[in-house]
């Protein structure tokens, strides 16, 4: 503990301390792609000069969105629920593109204060408090992933298949791994999220094992001559060329604020906000999430969640860092 403490207050001093995609040696060697930092809410180093001017979006809605991501990138789980209000509220307004980043190639590594899997327990820990969004650790000293690129090659033969289906995939396996200590990168594992949401498991083994890797390929690409270096970096596009980039985990009005500088017409969605319609919407809320999407104090919100657990209405899973709702007839 104490020297992954020493290691954070120097790399914070130095202003280069994140959770680093391993996109070239050099970054490699002064960074660990696990070590997250919670106050700039980013795996990895964000570079504000992307490599590549992005030029015009050919699009069909006024703003574009290019995500770039990784099913392990505890900081882009501390962002769902900013998403998911962004999603309600400006979904009319937005196309939203998921990229994968690939946050841990291998092990191949010894940096950071992190040099095997079961270092990152602890960190996921504490960044699990900082989020407010529950994520147990333990999966790193029980069933340790080698890398995340499985998981993000999955995900990309789910988008071959169905967007929407592939976002709720992403969903399902982040689920796994982070409150129910899945190792994603088995395919056993894979599987059951697929079948969750009604992918085709024989089509998404078939890609999976061909073509969805090219994909994976093409996005760590596109990831480099963007300058992308740290996990979540979003851009925002017009069709004109104009664009906004928020890095890493930050309060809502940052995502909402780029939307508005890029088409100041947007016009805010109406939705309710009532535990039905939002669980009608998303079958699993944290506390968190429903309090940012019902706009409900986040102790209040909590209390309200186990109320309907008392009356049936919802189930509840508890980790040893928070806990995650599912309406009760979703439950597979």
């Amino acid at each position: 503990m104490k020297s992954i403490q020493i290691v954070i207050i120097i790399l914070t001093m130095l202003g280069s301390f994140g959770c680093q995609a391993q996109t070239n040696k050099k970054m490699e060697e002064n960074k660990n792609p696990l070590m997250c930092d919670p106050v700039e809410g980013i795996c990895g180093i964000p570079d504000s000069t992307a490599k590549t001017e992005i030029g015009a979006q050919s699009i069909e809605k006024p703003v574009k969105v290019i995500y770039f991501t990784d099913p392990i990138c505890s900081s882009c789980w501390g962002i769902e629920p900013q998403l998911r209000k962004l999603k309600l509220e400006y979904g009319n307004n937005l196309e939203i593109e998921y990229r994968m980043g690939g946050l841990l190639p291998d092990w191949n590594y010894n940096n950071g204060g992190i040099s095997k899997p079961s270092d990152v327990a602890h960190h996921w820990d504490e960044v699990s408090v900082y989020y407010d969004m529950p994520i147990d650790g333990d999966v790193w000293l029980e069933d340790p992933l080698h890398s995340s690129y499985p998981p993000s090659i999955a995900f990309k033969a789910a988008q071959m298949q169905d967007n929407e289906k592939a976002v709720l995939f992403l969903r399902e396996i982040r689920e796994m791994v982070f409150l129910q200590k899945k190792n994603i990168a088995k395919w056993e594992h894979i599987e059951v999220a697929a079948k969750k949401v009604g992918l085709d498991v024989v089509q998404l083994k078939k890609d999976y094992e061909g073509k969805a890797k090219n994909l994976f390929e093409e996005d760590l690409k596109l990831a480099r001559e963007y300058g992308v270096r740290g996990f979540p970096t979003i851009f925002f596009l017009d069709n004109i060329g104009n664009k906004e980039i928020v890095y890493g985990s930050k309060p809502y009005a940052f995502y909402e604020t780029s939307v508005l500088k890029l088409h100041s017409k947007s016009t805010k969605s109406e939705y309710s906000k009532n535990w039905e319609t939002l669980f009608s919407k998303y079958n699993s809320l944290t506390a968190k999430e429903f309090s940012e999407l019902s706009g409900t104090p986040r102790e209040e919100s909590e209390k309200q969640l186990n109320e309907l657990v008392k009356k049936g209405s919802l189930v509840k899973l508890t980790t040893k860092n928070g806990s995650i709702w599912t309406k009760k007839n979703t439950i597979h």
